[in-house]
């Protein structure tokens, strides 16, 4: 089982950070008092610019949630369909070839889901098997390459194709001035990146995935996730989530290595969720990691901000394309998210 290639695509509308803040101070001039506030938030997170799925001056003009996911559906087909071609194209795959599709999102719902809104505009098999999934959050992304490679391991013949599309603009709540509200207002992007799995009787150049492993947290349903209503989507975001990787991921992945007769101490490359900058501090703790370790984490951060489960898959590009480490060696990648959870990948580079 191999990752043969991963692409990505977002929306063309690119904003400064400093001018999203302009706009949310503009947006909230009424109602948030302390700015100060605001600013110190935006400045925390540490991202330097962001992808909206629309025009910034359109979300005002949004009117409830069915305009909101009437946008989402629209966009996600497009950055979904750019993604999937351009991860084919790197794998030199046609459509025609993909067995199998899976979908993974959490800012916006669909029936047909979009995978099934993608077999046309892509031209794939009418047999192609498709799965999407929703709820998974900022672990969509790993857990979505351990569902195809659970499929590749079942059909070695086989491909696979993982495609993430979080719009995740879409999803903010104007009227809650709650503090998750203004950090997700000042931490979450836009875009979409697809994954190429392949059996192992198909030659493929890129990482082997050796074993995956999922592991979840009893308890801890309010940790992250989603409050839903006819506004739509409110943020559940709790200041517990760097002390979920503190606590846990050390363990969770000495058990993992130890289970394939590894150390840490043999893992090369860390390829980890972007989650913020405390996260990132967390798990570099946790896992003892030097900082370095995790520069194209920060990097995914500052460029293009948290985009949920797309994120991890945006580290993994860039580790293949600028950074592949040396044939042989291991790798790990990882993240986690609402349940709570984390998703485990050991790669062999």
């Amino acid at each position: 089982m191999k990752i043969a290639s991963v692409g990505a695509a977002f929306p063309p509308h690119y904003y400064s950070q400093e001018r999203l803040l302009e706009e949310f101070k503009r947006t909230w001039s009424r109602q948030l008092y302390n700015q100060g506030r605001l600013e110190a938030l935006h400045k925390n997170v540490l991202v330097g610019g962001r992808h909206l799925a629309l025009p910034i001056d359109e979300y005002s003009k949004l009117e409830g949630w069915g305009q909101s996911n009437d946008a989402w559906i629209r966009v996600a087909q497009d950055v979904g369909e750019q993604a999937v071609r351009e991860a084919l194209a790197q794998a030199r795959l046609e459509p025609a070839d993909v067995d199998c599709l899976i979908f993974v999102s959490v800012t916006g719902v669909a029936t047909p889901s979009i995978d099934a809104r993608l077999v046309n505009r892509l031209d794939l098999s009418p047999r192609v098997k498709r799965l999407p999934i929703f709820g998974l959050g900022c672990v969509g992304g790993a857990a979505g390459i351990s569902r195809a490679a659970d499929y590749v391991k079942a059909y070695p013949d086989e491909v696979a194709v993982l495609l993430s599309v979080e719009l995740c603009s879409l999803t903010l709540q104007l009227q809650d001035l709650s503090i998750p509200n203004l950090i997700s207002s000042g931490l979450f992007g836009d875009g979409a990146a697809a994954v190429v799995v392949v059996g192992e009787e198909r030659p493929a150049a890129g990482p082997r995935i050796v074993a995956t492993r999922s592991v979840f947290y009893p308890d801890t349903e309010r940790v992250m996730g989603w409050d839903i209503s006819e506004k739509g989507f409110q943020v559940v975001l709790s200041a517990d989530v760097p002390e979920m990787a503190r606590r846990n991921l050390r363990q969770d992945v000495d058990d993992f290595l130890g289970a394939q007769g590894l150390s840490r101490s043999a893992i090369v490359s860390w390829v980890a969720h972007p989650g913020g900058p405390k996260v990132v501090t967390a798990l570099e703790d946790a896992l003892e990691l030097q900082p370095e370790a995790l520069d194209l984490t920060r990097e995914s951060l500052e460029t293009v901000g948290n985009l949920s489960s797309t994120s991890v898959l945006l580290v993994l590009q860039e580790t293949m394309r600028s950074r592949p480490p040396e044939p042989g060696s291991y790798g790990m990648l990882l993240a986690m998210g609402p349940g709570f959870c984390s998703e485990l990948v050991l790669l062999e580079w």
